[in-house]
């Protein structure tokens, strides 16, 4: 069976940029996960002491936090500041580019639309941003009955997908005066999601390699599913069933942004020996 790897997978710039400030940064401790990738994460704490906690108050005067790739809420880090906490920012610039918007657009009378997951810790910084609050949405039935003001400014998560992000502005576009659509959604996820869309197309068999809590991972599922229905969202190469591979002849191979080479590379490498036995 032929195995090949997507054109575009794997670590993106604001992932790697991250994960060299952690390494910089040794016995400090990251405010919520550093990156969707729990397996990369216990390496960061086995190798550089980089701890890992979910309450922002747990940090006292002098010691060092790093902020997620993902971004906090704007008030969190205010109180990180104001009780001298040593802050090093590892958020990821494409982040902080909604949160400039939202904040900006806000304050200059738009109402604001947030295409993700409110859920998603990257919007829940965003959308904290916007001084005069934001509605988030997952689709257009999500505006439907929802009173705005003529002028709208739409943002997106940075990992969604442009189709459906498109639909969210074309709802808009023809119901209100004004409505300023900012490109939020990173470059790594347009290259990702096109390499996995043109592979998946050609392959019988996909493996999607990410954390099962990580959003950009789950768009290139969505994307393989789409045109390859024998397609697995996988962790690392314990998550692998090799009677998948049963009578396949290509298999295509993708990963999310936070996915190392090390867990690409073993997944490889367990696929390769497994199928030849």
């Amino acid at each position: 069976m032929k195995i090949e790897l997507a054109e575009n997978y794997g670590f993106c710039f604001g992932v790697k940029r991250a994960i060299k400030i952690a390494e910089e940064n040794k016995n400090s401790a990251t405010y919520g996960p550093l990156i969707h990738n729990s397996k990369e994460i216990a390496r960061l704490e086995r190798d550089f002491r980089v701890g890992l906690t979910d309450d922002h108050k747990s940090f006292k005067t002098g010691d060092k936090a790093v902020i997620r790739t993902h971004g906090i809420p704007k008030n969190e880090l205010e109180e990180l500041i104001e009780n001298r906490v040593d802050v090093v920012d590892a958020t990821c610039p494409y982040v902080t580019k909604p949160q400039q918007i939202c904040q900006e657009m806000s304050e200059a009378g738009y109402d604001i639309v947030i295409f993700g997951d409110d859920a998603h810790p990257e919007i829940k910084g965003v959308k904290s941003y916007a001084t005069y609050g934001a509605k988030v949405v997952t689709c257009p039935k999500d505006l439907e009955g929802v009173k705005l003001k003529e002028r709208i400014a739409l943002v997106a998560q940075t990992t969604r997908r442009v189709e459906d992000y498109m639909e969210v502005a074309n709802y808009l576009i023809p119901r209100h005066k004004e409505v300023r659509v900012f490109n939020t959604i990173c470059n790594a996820t347009f290259e990702n999601q096109e390499a996995v869309r043109k592979i998946s197309k050609r392959a019988d068999v996909m493996v999607i390699i990410g954390g099962k809590n990580s959003s950009n991972t789950k768009q290139l599922f969505s994307i393989s599913e789409e045109f390859c229905p024998s397609s697995y969202h996988i962790e690392d190469e314990n998550d692998l069933d090799y009677e998948w591979f049963f009578g396949k002849e290509f298999c295509g191979i993708s990963a999310g942004a936070s996915t190392p080479d090390w867990i690409i590379q073993n997944v490889v490498n367990s696929i390769q020996k497994n199928i030849n036995k």
